[in-house]
């Protein structure tokens, strides 16, 4: 969900007032604790939760509007430390003096908020998890510009197999007009429709800045290579440049890239404290800037949640009652699912040796308690970017950028488990590229990786962000469709398979086209991973055997 700083402060400042509410309470806990150590009754576990208190105070004080309550419990919290790692057993006279005294100081404290309570300033979050506001959900819409409508009708044509709504327009006159009705996502400009010097483009470029209210990339398709009309481009502004024949792989290449409008899939952060107040600040939070949390406040959940949630990021405190913060770390660590998830410390711990630890155990950033909102949206930010690009080499095929085949197969297995706990339906789908070797020996292997690109790349604009796409290895490709029965998938990529068959390939001999053939098995028909890839995969032999460029369900 994503607020304007102004809503976020207003939210805050709610939870501030609750916070104050609570925390007559959460004194007199402390003081109940502290009288029964200072009458005699010692009690380990009891000396324990008293600086257990103590330390959430020092954490939460600051962060809700009482600075002075942060101090002094800070201030209690070491005497606490220091008395237990001198004496290790019951305090002795001065120590128990030594102690109610700082406890009063934090009584006191607790009494004086500060002047300007809640977070103060409205923060600045990060927009960058925002969707676009120009996002429809529809094709992108691309304008077209060629003096020679013949051709351009072939080109339109190609790049509309790939998402996009294509209008072609045969001059800058019905460029104008045509922009005065609708602003595209890019436009793509054939130089010869604009004759005359070299003026000719750069102030088409310069109309079509003046027209549109948003920046509008503009690519260039032109018979010349040479630098003289390339450099022209680049002054007049252009994104891309492209020579004729133009290679439509290569232009949807660049169309995906500068018109992209889907934000990325929202940060997942697993927020553990044990203070409810002050996990439900911090994730609301992350929540503002675009992010998707869950909070929980006993640390023995935190598997269980992991499993079910799988974050990209915990952020987590040190010290929790039954498990703390370094002993959950050093749990998550020995799990091989989760080793390469970022941990993150959030703690009013200024010990140094503490915090070194605490990163030897399992940890990736310490920061520290009360800390400012974009701080700690830009410190989850970054780490989550970084481990999804290291997680994305491990677990992606370098040259589709679909998901690789260990990791297609894992995320059948998931999600045919959450569609027997759902109760729902799924499909799974093996493709498989026709005499795919006859491409690589007739036009060579750069050329057949070409192929293989359109072919994720048509399957990633068609299908939906909920379902998985995976090169399963060499030419053949599997696609998990979540929510959808045999007969919608059979659509939806029976059109899949027709579109492919369209797209026309460059190569130094010519011009030519490949097919595709398609085996689809369904759940809960095939009841598990491993049947599903049977069944799909007898259908796609199916397939083949019947004379290929065609689709077979699997039969029920």
């Amino acid at each position: 969900m994503t607020n304007s700083a102004d809503q976020l402060k207003k939210d805050l400042d709610a939870l501030c007032l609750v916070f104050a509410g609570k925390l007559a309470g959460k004194i007199s806990r402390i003081e109940n604790s502290w009288a029964g150590i200072e009458q005699g009754k010692w009690d380990t576990e009891v000396f324990h939760d008293l600086h257990r208190q103590v330390h959430s105070l020092a954490g939460a004080g600051a962060t809700f509007g009482f600075s002075r309550l942060s101090d002094t419990a800070r201030t209690l919290e070491r005497l606490l430390l220091q008395v237990a790692d001198e004496s290790g057993m019951p305090l002795s006279a001065e120590q128990r003096e030594q102690v109610a005294a700082s406890l009063g100081a934090m009584v006191q404290a607790a009494l004086e908020p500060d002047q300007e309570r809640g977070v103060g300033a409205s923060p600045s979050l990060p927009a960058t998890l925002s969707p676009d506001p120009m996002d429809t959900g529809g094709p992108r819409l691309v304008f077209l510009v060629d003096g020679d409508i013949s051709p351009a009708h072939g080109l339109s044509q190609k790049i509309s197999y790939f998402g996009y709504q294509v209008q072609v327009f045969s001059g800058l006159e019905a460029l104008k007009a045509g922009l005065a009705q609708a602003c595209p996502a890019a436009i793509i400009m054939d130089h010869a429709a604009f004759p005359g010097d070299d003026t000719g483009c750069a102030d088409a470029v310069a109309e079509v800045r003046r027209l549109c209210a948003i920046p509008v990339p503009v690519l260039f398709v032109s018979s010349r290579s040479d630098l003289p009309a390339r450099l022209e481009a680049v002054r007049a502004g252009c994104s891309a440049y492209f020579t004729k024949p133009v290679d439509v792989g290569r232009v949807i290449d660049k169309l995906d890239a500068l018109t992209t409008r889907r934000p990325p899939e929202a940060y997942r952060v697993l927020v553990v404290d044990d203070s409810i107040s002050l996990g439900a600040f911090h994730a609301h939070i992350l929540e503002c800037a675009g992010m998707e949390t869950q909070t929980i406040d006993n640390p023995m959940r935190a598997l269980d949640k992991m499993t079910e949630f799988r974050p990209d990021l915990v952020l987590m405190d040190v010290y929790m009652p039954e498990c703390s913060g370094l002993e959950l770390a050093a749990v998550i660590r020995q799990q091989e699912e989760f080793v390469g998830i970022p941990i993150v410390f959030l703690s009013v711990e200024d010990d140094l040796d503490r915090q070194l630890f605490a990163m030897k155990l399992g940890g990736d950033d310490f920061l520290h308690k009360p800390i400012q909102p974009e701080h700690l949206v830009s410190s989850v930010t970054s780490r989550v970017e970084r481990s999804r690009a290291l997680r994305s080499l491990m677990v992606r095929d370098s040259l589709t950028g679909l998901l690789n085949h260990t990791t297609i197969m894992e995320q059948l297995e998931i999600q045919v488990g959450r569609s027997q706990r759902l109760g729902g339906s799924l499909s799974f789908a093996m493709l498989d590229i026709d005499h795919f070797k006859m491409v690589n020996d007739a036009y060579g292997h750069p050329v057949g990786d070409r192929v293989l690109k359109s072919l994720s790349r048509l399957l990633r604009q068609r299908l939906r962000e909920t379902d998985f796409i995976g090169r399963y290895g060499g030419e053949e490709f599997a696609v998990i469709l979540n929510d959808t029965d045999g007969p919608a998938a059979v659509k939806v990529l029976d059109q899949i398979r027709d579109d492919f068959s369209r797209l026309r390939y460059l190569a130094e001999s010519g011009e030519f086209s490949v097919t595709l053939s398609c085996g689809v098995a369904a759940f809960p028909l095939y009841a598990d991973a491993g049947k599903l890839n049977d069944a799909a995969d007898k259908a796609l032999y199916e397939a083949k055997r019947a004379g290929r460029n065609r689709l077979v369900l699997a039969p029920g």
